[in-house]
């Protein structure tokens, strides 16, 4: 059978692939330590099960609207407007199936042949092979551990050519953990606005943050800006909501109305029960979100204490999300080959950098327990003392 040459074009996702395997181990009995996945290991909270089971009480099982349930629309964008300081309207919603969803929903509505989409590296390791299943050519700008995996407003002046068509923007970071701050924010967009160059701004972790560091919207930073910004977030990662498949964009009314005719005929509507879940969500305050934060800052220190005790790593702290970025190229193992073998021998799961475009690195996960944690950078500590430097 000749499959289609556009699957030729892309990976197959690293990240599942790891995962799947380290749960296939588990399932065969093995103790692994899995720092692959970027999933939270609480529970959805209470109740948010609740408002689905209601929905499900009250009937709410049949079709819905392409673009979403009404009142989750109307929803999202008071989120937006009172949180994110982003004056959208409900008409500029659009609630897909995962935030991955709706960013390559995005993509295929907006990238065409020809054009480029500019995405700093380390990177989403989705995001490049979104943009080429669309006929688009990634860009990559690197980002050095120096500048803690950010990039300048120079590097991305100088990146932007005739044939840029947008810009990829993702803070808080999978997978370095990076937070932007309002002043790099808004030098960021300043480049943007001078340019006219369209940003998507994946905000799926800014609930997760530690310290000082602080969220800002790049579409809220200046009535400048705002025009060109397409906001994309779910709530998989703040709400430990992965299995739902709930994710939304925000954007001007024409790329939601673009957006909404390719998923009538993709997928038609988003699960209709699920949708009054995530109402839930976000009405239902953030406690449990401070709860899960709470933990994950505690697993950060003890995680980021481990790595720094190792001999011949690095890793800058994070500011957000879940993950270290580990620098192991002292080692002489490429990312990929490091991993295996960390599994391999010592049955811990981490995903080789080489996903994210940085081959010297490899991303440790801590959205995991405690005693996980403990064991598996104990074991990573053994398979480093087997490696010669």
């Amino acid at each position: 059978m000749k499959l289609a040459a556009r699957v030729s074009q892309v990976k197959p996702s690293i990240t599942l692939t790891i995962s799947a395997k380290a749960k296939a181990m588990k399932a065969d009995g093995i103790d692994v330590c899995s720092f692959s996945a970027g999933e939270p290991d609480f529970d959805t909270p209470d109740h948010i099960k609740a408002a689905v089971k209601q929905a499900l009480d009250a009937g709410k099982t049949k079709y819905g609207p392409a673009a979403g349930e009404p009142l989750l629309r109307q929803a999202i964008a008071k989120k937006l407007q009172t949180e994110n300081n982003l004056p959208y309207s409900a008409e500029n919603v659009i609630v897909t199936n995962g935030g991955k969803h709706a960013l390559y929903g995005l993509m295929m509505t907006l990238i065409e042949p020809g054009d480029e989409v500019i995405i700093p590296a380390p990177y989403w390791l989705s995001y490049p092979e979104m943009v080429t299943l669309a006929g688009g050519t990634p860009v990559f700008i690197d980002a050095t551990a120096a500048n803690h995996y950010k990039i300048t407003p120079e590097q991305l002046r100088n990146a932007i050519t005739e044939k840029t068509k947008l810009f990829v923007f993702n803070s808080p970071s999978n997978p370095t953990g990076m937070v932007y701050s309002p002043a790099e924010v808004a030098a960021i967009a300043q480049v943007l606005v001078e340019k006219q160059v369209l940003v998507v701004a994946d905000e799926i972790y800014e609930k997760i943050l530690y310290g000082t560091a602080e969220h800002c919207s790049i579409g809220s930073v200046s009535a400048d800006i705002f025009p060109l910004t397409i906001t994309c977030n779910g709530f998989a990662k703040a709400f430990s909501m992965t299995g739902w498949r709930l994710g939304y964009i925000a954007a001007p009314l024409e790329l939601i109305k673009g957006m909404t005719t390719l998923q009538s005929h993709s997928t038609s509507n988003v699960c209709t029960f699920a949708q009054y879940g995530a109402i839930a969500a976000l009405e239902g305050g953030l406690d449990c979100v401070q709860a899960m934060l709470t933990a994950f800052r505690k697993r950060r220190e003890v995680m980021l204490g481990a790595v720094h005790a190792l001999p011949q790593v690095s890793c800058p702290t994070p500011d957000g999300a879940f993950y270290l970025f580990v620098d192991i190229q002292a080692y002489g193992l490429d990312s990929l080959k490091f991993c295996q073998r960390l599994l391999h021998e010592q049955q811990v799961a981490a995903i080789p950098g080489v996903a994210f475009g940085n081959d010297y690195c490899i991303r440790l996960s801590y959205a995991t327990d405690l005693e996980t944690i403990e064991k598996g950078m104990t074991r990573l500590d053994k398979f480093l003392q087997t490696l010669s430097i």
